[in-house]
């Protein structure tokens, strides 16, 4: 059950005022504890403990909770949120963090357009100081964004949040985690489950947010660029960043990672930064403009994944095929439905519906505009977590291995193939499960198993 404002926790340590921002399995209040001071309480949803489709992740998400509070305990800086308490309420984990009054560097680049150099490397000097502290700790971020970076009122004060998915780290040694992530933000590493990663990870995370900072772009996404598009300089779209500064970031987003510098004070020497410089300007740096909500939201859950706005109008068909009943089944989470549509109207796209199936011929003369906007609807409405070119980018992570693909994206169980009908149509699946257009049972629609399935993910058009 939500909490009530005027509701009391923790022994009427806090008294509940607002919901601040709900996520996939999270939520925020805004709250006062006993000083009057405003706190923020973050807790799980009721549906975690109770939705019978969660249960197999109950725990993970009870423990990543944990795993957050310990992160944020051990990372005290003044560029990171802070955590007051940690506590239970029921069965709730709940911790208490401080509030902080602002906007992020997203919101205030979408309403204000690009910001100085000045301005935004000065925000990027803090959050490159809190995750040097990050780093310190054998700890890396993973989701270093605008989003995740709030601006206090009335300071040029940045802050680092959301530890949601932060994970500990060994250097040159290949780990499994979890494939949380936001497009155009996250390097390719972060894209396979098993891989090495470093403090380099969370340096193009950073380096990606002084491009759009100075920009307003969303830089390539990783799984783009691995199919050979192009990231633009920023200095091409915003020709008054400075030669110095374009090129730090280029070498900050260096495709491989060992081409990056390898650890957040080697890439703000490229920026020439230095604390004792940027202190100075910050004596004159200008105050962002920032109009005080009466709420901030500050989101600690999943990832947001920045996709193309999907409407009526980018229903695009070659054949002139009708894709409304499918955009409205992924609207509505109805994921198996959504499966076997995908199905008949890419038979139908085809010309196959007899046959009931499709092979490496029919993949290749597939049309592309088809094949988009199928992807662009699994892709928006999954945020991010489904779709051909989330299959695709970890297909490639995975050097191309269809086995260990299929083990990535939960095709394979103890070594076997599933059926179709034992896949998982459910919001919690692995990145990657749907569509799930691989052979075997009813549903599947490929008739050239390896080589068809995988002419599809090497298409340059997806």
């Amino acid at each position: 059950m939500a909490w009530e404002t005027g509701q009391n926790l923790h022994g009427g340590r806090y008294i509940i005022e607002t919901p601040l921002g709900v996520g996939g399995v999270g939520i925020t209040y805004l709250a006062r504890d006993r000083k009057g001071n405003r706190v923020v309480i973050k807790t799980l949803k009721d549906e975690v403990l109770d939705n019978p489709e969660m249960s197999s992740f109950r725990e993970k998400f009870q423990q990543d909770f944990r795993d957050e509070a310990l992160r944020l305990a051990l990372c005290r800086h003044p560029h990171i949120v802070q955590i007051d308490n940690a506590f239970h309420v029921g069965s709730l984990p709940c911790m208490a963090m401080e509030y902080i009054e602002g906007e992020d560097l997203w919101k205030r680049v979408n309403k204000l357009g690009v910001l100085t150099e000045l301005e935004a490397l000065h925000y990027i000097h803090q959050i490159g100081e809190a995750l040097t502290i990050v780093h310190d700790k054998g700890l890396l971020h993973r989701d270093v964004k605008p989003h995740n970076i709030l601006v206090r009122l009335d300071k040029s004060e940045a802050v680092l949040i959301d530890f949601g998915i932060a994970r500990e780290f060994i250097p040159d040694l290949t780990q499994l985690h979890t494939q949380a992530l936001t497009h155009g933000f996250a390097p390719i590493e972060q894209y396979a489950e098993e891989a090495k990663r470093g403090e380099y990870t969370d340096v193009y995370a950073l380096a990606a947010t002084l491009y759009h900072l100075l920009t307003r772009k969303v830089p390539t996404p990783a799984f783009a660029r691995a199919a050979k598009v192009q990231l633009d300089a920023p200095n091409k779209i915003n020709p008054n960043i400075s030669d110095r500064v374009n090129q730090a970031i280029l070498k900050g987003m260096e495709f491989e990672a060992e081409n990056r510098p390898q650890s957040v004070q080697e890439w703000l020497q490229l920026l020439e930064l230095e604390a004792s410089s940027l202190e100075e300007e910050g004596d004159t740096l200008p105050l962002p403009t920032i109009e005080p909500p009466p709420t901030t939201q500050i989101t600690c859950f999943p990832p947001t994944v920045v996709t193309k706005k999907v409407n009526a109008d980018d229903l695009n068909s070659e054949v002139g095929i009708d894709y409304s009943t499918l955009q409205d089944l992924l609207a509505a989470g109805k994921w198996e439905e959504a499966d076997l549509e995908t199905a008949a109207v890419m038979l139908k796209v085809a010309r196959r519906e007899k046959a009931g199936w499709l092979d490496c011929e029919h993949m290749e003369n597939f049309p592309a505009e088809d094949l988009s906007t199928i992807d662009r609807l699994w892709v928006k409405y999954s945020n991010g977590r489904y779709g051909f070119s989330v299959q695709k980018c970890i297909y490639e992570a995975c050097g191309k291995d269809y086995v260990l693909f299929g083990d990535r994206v939960g095709w394979r169980f103890k070594g076997n193939w599933l059926w179709w009908n034992e896949l998982t149509f459910t919001s919690y699946a692995p990145p990657g499960h749907l569509p799930g257009w691989r052979v075997g049972g009813s549903g599947g629609v490929w008739g050239c198993f390896v080589t068809g399935s995988g002419f599809l993910l090497s298409r340059q058009d997806l």
